[in-house]
């Protein structure tokens, strides 16, 4: 099966206003996706509901060929945390946990055994140039090295699709292109991603963009 995630006429509505109408769109495994358009647009909204983060007022989200039944939030959390890598514009690293903890925590809750979530957890950061800062809090490293560390939490449970909203936004023009690298890399080994971004030269990374504004795909 090709077709990882589909959105079928998704609407969404805070109070009166709609943030998100009439939305379809079809996430292909593979697919490298940045979505972009002016503030307010409704391109987090899109994340939040492709991530199951939020959902929708009317309309179907369907993953793997299966519908989403929202009257069941403890299956939908486990979907979330077993499907799903998020990234964010800031890394929301836990402070009082070591770097390898803060990548273990969605493998514990995943339900995994304690040493299995440290194997995994070294060698995740040990592939995004870590190795040898595991024991480090977030505060010892830089913030280029923070990033690189959420990424390496959202990869832990070898999600479905990874999902980044603004993550190069709070970084210098290096680390952006560290984690643009880390990005395409993790692409051409399958990973599919959906990124949202305002920076025009980061989406000629990537292998499909979508635009939106008020709330609709426009291209």
């Amino acid at each position: 099966m090709n077709t990882i995630v589909e959105l079928v006429n998704i609407n969404k509505k805070i109070r009166d206003e709609e943030i998100l109408k009439d939305i379809n769109l079809t996430i292909q495994k593979g697919d490298f996706i940045s979505v972009i358009g002016p503030s307010g647009s409704g391109k987090s909204s899109l994340l939040y509901i492709i991530g199951l983060l939020d959902r929708p007022n009317s309309g179907e989200v369907i993953i793997e060929g299966e519908r989403v039944d929202y009257d069941y939030p403890e299956k939908i959390a486990h979907l979330r945390n077993m499907k799903f890598g998020f990234i964010f514009q800031f890394h929301y690293l836990i402070s009082e946990f070591s770097l390898i903890e803060n990548v273990m925590a969605p493998i514990l809750k995943a339900g995994k055994k304690k040493e299995e979530a440290k194997e995994k957890a070294y060698e995740v950061l040990n592939k995004l140039g870590l190795k040898g800062k595991e024991k480090r809090k977030p505060f010892q490293i830089s913030g280029g090295e923070q990033q690189r560390v959420a990424i390496a939490r959202a990869l832990a449970n070898e999600p479905l699709v990874i999902i980044a909203d603004e993550p190069t936004g709070n970084l210098d023009s290096k680390n952006t292109e560290i984690v643009m690298e880390i990005f395409c890399n993790l692409n051409e080994e399958g990973k599919t991603i959906i990124m949202v971004t305002h920076d025009i030269d980061l989406t000629k990374k990537t292998k499909k963009i979508i635009k939106m504004l008020d709330g609709r795909i426009i291209d």
